[in-house]
């Protein structure tokens, strides 16, 4: 016979055979089966996120045509014969190919949109697939999204795909741009057999086409965004004095995993450790008077999210330089998050934020910038940076950062990711804004 302890979705049986008695190993067992029905018991759970963005939808197919038609036209405008990417970023973009999808090998994968102009001189994208002959059924089965059906040129093991490409690019003399991303080698090989085009890397007029988000790329960000936050919050509930860096870790991974999130990450750094932006910790215990840093994220529908987080937990002690610190980088990213609209440069953001830090004393621990572009890559153009000519137009989304950092001591960064929105006047929008947005103190994030 066995009996069976109640614990909230989970049954332990326990053998009626152990003897009660204090007999060594009759409380040995006991004392296992304790330690298991405590642990099953404070076990979190992080279930409740797995809903929050289970009902948006990925990128449609007539959104991708539109983007293929745009490619088309500006390559046309160009004076451009083809577009050549290979699976990543770009190529997701118009063809929902990531390198998810297709990992790179030493094999050259190509993806070719070329513009065709009809005789009424509209334009419009013709989609070639350049593949391995034996990878050929895999890739059809890759499903591009286009209005008119993608051609593929295959090649052999015992020839040369780049002679292939020529079919799908054609030899007329005109330029052919390669993706800004795409490996050297293939670059090469190209150029060594279109000797009557220029091989030239896109321009900025075509990496800009997925610069300016849509309305669906922003949901998606949106909810990407929302979830991570919501994520922190509830591990934190879970953290104590005393748990160690990697225990925190695990608990963020979990939580981003079960909303849902795909490739999920985390630095989590503890008091001195955080004072290196990007370090990779001691996996030291948390004490009382430790800030705790969370930089995290991960993707939706091959969209990314990125959040930073410095907090305390209830039973913290944080020291005052410290809270003057936070809340130091905390009217910075206000500041920041004011100043960015459309038609500001981008590197007037980052003033606004570092001229926050700088009068407050701070100015030489806050040593990188002050954010990047997000969406399909976590770190993508254009960047808040000083120096840069680039202007703020809608539809940009950008994370907004400021940090301090005083090696040995402490280390703050508060990351909120925001876009610039044509219906609030070309103001910025938190993509967090639904669940709070920016955090308000070390103990309200």
């Amino acid at each position: 016979m066995e009996k069976q302890a109640d614990i909230p979705g989970k049954s332990v049986r326990i053998p009626e055979t152990v003897s009660l008695s204090k007999k060594k190993t009759g409380v040995s067992i006991y004392q296992k089966l304790g330690a298991l029905i405590v642990f099953l018991l404070k076990s979190p759970s992080f279930d409740h996120l797995a809903s929050h963005c289970a009902d948006v939808a990925p990128i449609t197919a007539s959104e991708f045509y539109k983007r293929q038609h745009a490619l088309a036209e500006t390559l046309h405008s160009l004076g451009a014969s083809a577009y050549v990417a290979e699976p990543g970023a770009n190529a997701h973009f118009f063809t929902n190919v990531s390198s998810s999808r297709w990992h790179l090998s030493e094999r050259p994968f190509l993806l070719v949109i070329a513009p065709e102009v009809l005789s009424d001189n509209e334009v419009k994208p013709r989609i070639s697939v350049i593949t391995p002959r034996f990878e050929a059924t895999r890739a059809h089965l890759l499903s591009i999204p286009a209005k008119e059906n993608v051609s593929f040129f295959e090649w052999d093991e015992d020839s040369s795909p780049y002679l292939t490409a020529i079919s799908a690019l054609g030899t007329n003399g005109e330029k052919i741009y390669v993706d800004g991303d795409i490996r050297k080698f293939i670059a090469d090989g190209l150029a060594d057999v279109l000797l009557e085009n220029e091989v030239l890397s896109a321009p900025l007029e075509v990496k800009s086409l997925r610069e300016r988000k849509s309305d669906s790329e922003i949901e998606i960000l949106r909810c990407a965004n929302e979830v991570t936050l919501l994520a922190i919050r509830s591990v934190r509930k879970e953290m104590y004095i005393g748990m160690r860096e990697s225990e925190a870790q695990s608990l963020v991974i979990e939580a981003l995993a079960s909303a849902g999130l795909a490739d999920p990450f985390v630095l989590g750094l503890f008091g001195e450790n955080a004072a290196l932006p990007h370090g990779s910790g001691t996996d030291r215990a948390l004490g009382k008077e430790d800030l705790i840093l969370f930089d995290c994220g991960g993707t939706l529908h091959e969209y990314h999210s990125d959040i930073t987080r410095t907090f305390a937990l209830k039973d913290s002690r944080i020291p005052t330089k410290h809270l003057e610190v936070w809340f130091t980088v905390h009217a910075a990213q206000t500041a920041a998050l004011a100043s960015a609209r459309n038609g500001t440069l981008t590197s007037a953001v980052d003033k606004a934020a570092r001229t926050v830090i700088t009068e407050a004393g701070y100015g030489s621990y806050f040593t990188h910038r002050l954010g990047h572009g997000l969406g399909l890559e976590e770190h993508e153009g254009p960047y808040l940076r000083g120096g840069s000519a680039d202007t703020i137009l809608t539809g940009h989304v950008f994370t907004d950062e400021p940090g301090v950092y005083i090696e040995g001591e402490v280390g703050v960064r508060l990351e909120d990711s925001f876009y610039v929105s044509a219906e609030h006047n070309g103001e910025s929008v938190l993509l967090t804004e639904r669940v709070g947005g920016q955090a308000v103190s070390p103990w309200l994030i």
